[in-house]
């Protein structure tokens, strides 16, 4: 697949249809796959990394209302139903199983090459969306009234802020994402100082007891950052 390039799978058992609509496909600027038959474009749908489909409904083998239903359940892309039928039962179940839209041959393939462009160009948009809301939330850990804000490296507990150094707030942040995974002091040494590190994994010991003091209610008794003796340090959800 030429790189850059949104690719679409049409499943279609009338070769020249599949053709027609390859060709305008193409002309519009998309790469374009066809399978013949529902259990081969089931197969392709599956494996491959689809832009979009287009699905007729009345294919050999297992049918294209079969077909979305598998595909649905695996991949969150737009699938676009082709029928000769204009009953709107099909509609409607087609649309059942997760299609995005339904088109009733006969058609224009340019009324096709625009319905592709228009679902294409909304789930763009959703999952740009969605992309940017989960990278925004990722930036900020939150558990149990602590929140750790990477992007302004600033924590609160409760909503009153804890002032930290530089190695203070990694050291917890570090901690904070990998919640009930055990760490030897070497492992925070080596995550944390890195090749910057002079002295030994004391210095591991001594950042935590005063994270511990700006965090915890109580420090000798934490509630995020246990110690396990005999081995180091873990953050309990």
């Amino acid at each position: 697949m030429e790189s850059g390039k949104q690719t679409i799978l049409i499943i279609e058992d009338e070769e020249a249809i599949a053709e027609l609509e390859r060709d305008y496909l193409e002309q519009a600027g998309y790469l374009v796959k066809i399978a013949n038959d529902g259990d081969s474009g089931a197969e392709r749908a599956l494996a491959g990394d689809f832009s979009l489909i287009i699905l007729d409904l009345m294919l050999p083998g297992i049918d294209g209302f079969e077909v979305c239903r598998m595909v649905r359940e695996k991949k969150d892309i737009p699938i676009l139903m082709v029928s000769a039928k204009k009953e709107d039962y099909d509609k409607v179940r087609g649309l059942g199983f997760g299609a995005d839209d339904y088109i009733t041959k006969p058609f224009s393939p340019s009324e096709l090459t625009a319905r592709v462009k228009a679902h294409l160009a909304r789930y763009e948009r959703l999952t740009g969306s969605a992309m940017q809301e989960m990278s925004r939330k990722n930036r900020t850990v939150e558990i149990r009234g602590l929140c750790i804000d990477k992007d302004a490296r600033r924590v609160y507990v409760n909503g009153e802020e804890k002032i930290m150094t530089n190695k203070e707030f990694d050291l917890l942040t570090y901690l904070a994402e990998r919640p009930n995974r055990v760490f030897t002091k070497d492992d925070l040494f080596r995550a944390i100082w890195a090749m910057e590190a002079v002295g030994d994994t004391a210095t591991v010991t001594v950042h935590i007891k005063k994270i511990r003091e700006k965090i915890e209610i109580n420090s000798s008794d934490p509630q995020y950052i246990e110690t396990i003796w005999g081995v180091g340090y873990r953050f309990k959800l």
